[in-house]
């Protein structure tokens, strides 16, 4: 059979990178910002979100919580990420992101009432700018584009300082048709907005290698004209380095970036789900050989910075602030029942008043009776 002669149009490389090792040793020098102070701060906000998470799970198993898709095992990205965001930058997490929305000032008593089913949750005090956490898959990334092109779209009219957007999803939403138009629109446009994707090998039941088959995800920004980095997921130092050069890149008018951290689902895919089923034990033991709070832990100690004194002062801090927070959430007011109309639109539909009277109605009757 005849073999044309072909002439190359366009080839890609993907670099990792990573600044501490499985072992939590150094393998290169770490960055400016990765100072004592905050390689400490970082790993007390890993050990709060996983206590959190820890404490939600028991919740939902207890009847109090509804359905909660823990972090465990991926504590490092979402703080990074968290730390990495400007107070007026624009957040699009999806559902797995309790380490980023405590970075972002979210309280636990909201993060425990988004999940126990009370929509004031969602109504950030100390991060108006961030949107709701997003159930559906990869449909945060839609929303982020969304509000990068309308922070460019003010910059340029305005004057004012570019801002830029950040979302977050698993790898699970880059199968997702959301991913693929979002990274068109804000390659084309150019957008300040850099995609965060938790690779954490599973996507609820189905495997990486299930999913797709690229060798990673990080290349397919490549398609959409976008740069891509893959980081250690489990490496606190890289992500956080990782988000802050595309978001400082972004903030330049150098466009967006996508950014796939690698990491491991310890914990199953939410409370409804049963990761045994599927996954194997020699897998998930090997996994917690890496995970980020030991990796972080050993560093700190090798470097002189971190003790079991230490280690028992702030496990007694947490429990304090943990306790605390169960307390303010366990004593708030509930809300009105048409509470589901209040927080879903902003104008109530006229084909809706029939429905929002006789359930305010109903209620009122109910409490008097």
């Amino acid at each position: 059979m005849h073999k044309p002669r072909l002439q190359l149009q366009a080839s890609f490389d993907i670099a990792h990178l990573q600044y501490l090792d499985n072992q939590g040793k150094a393998i290169q020098s770490l960055p400016e910002f990765a100072t004592p102070d905050w390689l400490t701060h970082c790993y007390r906000q890993m050990q709060l979100a996983r206590l959190v998470d820890d404490r939600a799970v028991k919740l939902q198993r207890t009847g109090r919580l509804g359905t909660y898709p823990s972090t465990l095992g991926q504590e490092a990205i979402g703080i990074a990420t968290g730390n990495a965001l400007a107070a007026d930058d624009v957040y699009c997490p999806y559902y797995r992101e309790t380490g980023a929305l405590l970075e972002r000032g979210v309280t636990i008593e909201e993060i425990l009432a988004i999940w126990g089913g009370d929509e004031r949750g969602q109504n950030f005090q100390h991060s108006p700018s961030d949107l709701p956490i997003c159930i559906p898959i990869a449909t945060q990334m839609l929303h982020a584009v969304g509000a990068a092109f309308a922070l460019k779209q003010r910059h340029q009219q305005e004057g004012v300082p570019l801002q830029a957007a950040v979302a977050s999803s698993g790898e699970g939403a880059t199968s997702k048709g959301d991913f693929y138009e979002a990274m068109n629109l804000a390659g084309v446009w150019k957008l300040p907005v850099v995609f965060v994707v938790n690779n954490n090998q599973w996507a609820i039941s189905v495997p990486r290698h299930g999913q797709t088959a690229t060798q990673t995800i990080a290349q397919k920004a490549v398609a959409a004209g976008i740069p891509a980095l893959q980081v250690d997921g489990n490496d606190v130092v890289a992500v956080a380095w990782a988000v802050q050069d595309a978001l400082q890149r972004a903030r330049n008018g150098d466009g967006p970036a996508l950014i796939e951290a690698i990491s491991y689902r310890l914990c199953d895919h939410t409370t409804a789900d049963d990761a045994s089923r599927y996954r194997s034990a020699e897998a998930l033991q090997q996994a917690w050989q890496w995970e980020p709070i030991k990796r972080l832990d050993r560093y700190l100690r090798e470097q002189g910075l971190w003790s079991d004194a230490k280690q028992q002062d702030l496990d007694r801090e947490l429990a304090t602030t943990m306790e605390m927070a169960l307390g303010n959430w366990q004593t708030r007011t509930p809300e009105p029942v048409t509470a589901i109309f209040d927080h879903l639109y902003a104008q109530l539909p006229e084909g809706l008043y029939e429905q929002y009277d006789q359930l305010r109605d109903e209620q009122q009757q109910g409490a008097g009776a």
